[in-house]
Parts: structure tokens; C-alpha cells; sequence
């Protein structure tokens, strides 16, 4: 476990200096999710946050998250000017570590909403970064996929995490890291 962390806190550090360059090599949006540890936090924490509200919040948070990423990207793609969608993704960060911290337990709609708002975000930093190609089909596909996979790692792992008597406090200092994450990033725009 102590590997893990260590070696977890190394691609941290030097990812966040890229969490906004998106660089990308290839035409497959499978990669852009995780081009920027500012999306992969992100995605990750959808998934725990549905872990901690528990019933019906563990399929509808993360799909609601995937759906209007899906709309976000379409906006995106259309290279419209969407105001302070950096913004919305950093806060997207912070307000989802924050959550996780607290163990924050609200209604699943609340949820839902407040996911569906940073699926926007998220979503048309991903349309409206895309390469030069032909059919975007596969480009926003690969996307949503590579979504949908961090938000069950997130899940998972929580879910796991909550079954212990030490898991409950280890996601707490996640949370807590995420929410700092998020200031990081917020401060640096």
C-alpha cells in the first residue's frame, strides 16, 4: 500500500504541472480523460461520491455526469465559446473532494444536478479540444467510455474502502486531497 501511495503522490505532482495542456497523440478520445489530473480526480470522485450516497445515487449520479458530458462535448465540438469552463472544472475538483470529506450525503436529484453541471464542463473541454479529424463518432465515444470506466474505478473502490473500519478516514484523506487539488488548480487560473 505504501508503494502505491508513493508512486500515486510521483504521477500526481508531475501530471498536475499538464492538468490543462490536453495534449493529445492520437485521434481516439479514449485518451483525453486522462491527459489532465484535473479530469481524472474528477471522474474518480463522481464514482466515490455515488459509493457514499449509496442506493439508486451509484448508477444515476455518474449517468447523469455521462449525459450531459455528452451534451457539453457536443457544444464543444461546435467550437462555441462556453464561459469559465476551466473554472467549472476546477471547482468540479474541489466541491466533489469536499464531499467526499465530509461524506456528504444529500438527495440523489441534488446530486445529480450538481454532477450534470460539471458533466458540462468537463464534457465541452473535451469537444472543444479535438484534433483535426473526419468523424468525431468515435473521438466523443472514446471519451464517454474512458469516463464511464474512471467513475466505476471511483465507485469500486470506494464501495470497498467503506467496508473497513480504517476505509471510511482513507477516503476522507482522499476527499480532503482532492478538495486541495482542486484549490491548486483554481488558484492557478
Amino acid at each position: 500500500m505504501r508503494a502505491f501511495i508513493k508512486y500515486f503522490i510521483i504521477f500526481y505532482f508531475v501530471s498536475i504541472n499538464t492538468a490543462y495542456a490536453h495534449v493529445l497523440s492520437e485521434q481516439s478520445g479514449w485518451l483525453h480523460p486522462l491527459t489532465g489530473m484535473d479530469h481524472v480526480l474528477a471522474m474518480i470522485a463522481v464514482g466515490a461520491w455515488s459509493a457514499i450516497i449509496g442506493g439508486r445515487a451509484v448508477w444515476i449520479v455518474p449517468s447523469f455526469f455521462l449525459v450531459f458530458m455528452f451534451i457539453g462535448g457536443l457544444i464543444g465540438l461546435t467550437q462555441a465559446d462556453l464561459m469559465y469552463t476551466e473554472q467549472g472544472i476546477a471547482l468540479s475538483v474541489l466541491l466533489l473532494g469536499i464531499a467526499i470529506a465530509v461524506k456528504g450525503k444529500i438527495p440523489t436529484v441534488l446530486a445529480s444536478v450538481c454532477t450534470a453541471l460539471f458533466g458540462v464542463c468537463h464534457g465541452y473541454a473535451h469537444g472543444y479540444e479535438i484534433p483535426v479529424i473526419d468523424d468525431a463518432t468515435f473521438y466523443v465515444a472514446g471519451f464517454l467510455v474512458t469516463t464511464a470506466f474512471l467513475h466505476i474505478v471511483g465507485l469500486v473502490c470506494a464501495h470497498y474502502l467503506l467496508k473497513y473500519k480504517w476505509g471510511e478516514s482513507t477516503l476522507r484523506v482522499l476527499g480532503l486531497f482532492c478538495a486541495i487539488s482542486g484549490m491548486f488548480l483554481l488558484v492557478r487560473l
